[in-house]
């Protein structure tokens, strides 16, 4: 079911405060706000809300039997390609950057945040369907750039059916599956990569893949090899 709200200051805030509050948040539960005043990225960057965007938080309550929860990463990037797939005159043109970014002809398409609260996981996405705003270490670009801008609400109710999707698989099929299919629409291998750690520090390599729990493999000049854990990773 999907909750509309004119305004808040982040749907993933708002959902974790209920969580916090002892409510019970359920699966397929998406809290979607026409303006998002206070929305945040990777590394506590904010996000900054455009009319006609979609903005938007559900919740995910993995089980003993699930695979390890940060691999949720990689089954959302998957749900949102999947919903803004058809949307597009060129598919070829999308793509994932590790570990949830959607790139279109190279620009930043999107924004994925997932937060742990308690035993959930708390997912928001953010995607530029009407407008993409002015960021300045990187392009951006919106799916009105490239024909009229999907409406909202049409795109709330495909994304939120491919994460269902993207969530059951990850579930019955685990892990190993999920990365065939991310390495499959990701960006090529061998593709150079700047990689800076939480102190903003840089590391250059080339993509060299995922590893079996999911983390970065880079490519280093001396020709070793480093899993990345964490870390804001850009092209080039």
């Amino acid at each position: 079911m999907i909750h509309t709200v004119a305004e808040t200051g982040s749907t993933s805030a708002d959902l974790a405060a209920r969580l916090r509050a002892g409510e019970r948040v359920a699966e397929g539960d998406w809290l979607v706000a026409d303006r998002q005043v206070a929305g945040r990225g990777r590394q506590g960057r904010p996000w900054q809300d455009a009319s006609g965007n979609f903005m938007g938080s559900t919740v995910v309550h993995p089980g003993p039997g699930d695979p390890p929860a940060h691999t949720l990463t990689l089954a959302t990037a998957l749900a949102a390609y999947e919903a803004v797939l058809p949307l597009l005159p060129d598919p070829r043109a999308l793509v994932i950057k590790w570990p949830n970014d959607l790139l279109l002809g190279g620009a930043k398409l999107s924004g994925i945040l997932l937060e742990r609260e308690g035993d959930a996981v708390v997912v928001g996405i953010g995607i530029n369907l009407a407008q993409a705003p002015d960021l300045p270490d990187r392009p951006t670009v919106a799916l009105s750039d490239l024909g009229p801008a999907p409406d909202r609400d049409a795109f709330a109710l495909a994304l939120a059916a491919a994460f269902d999707r993207e969530i059951e698989r990850w579930r019955t099929f685990g892990v190993e599956p999920l990365i065939r299919r991310w390495l499959a629409v990701a960006h090529p291998l061998d593709t150079p990569l700047k990689v800076h750690d939480a102190d903003g520090v840089p590391t250059y390599g080339a993509f060299a893949g995922l590893a079996p729990d999911a983390s970065l493999l880079l490519r280093l000049e001396d020709g070793t090899t480093r899993a990345i854990h964490a870390g804001d990773v850009t092209l080039g």
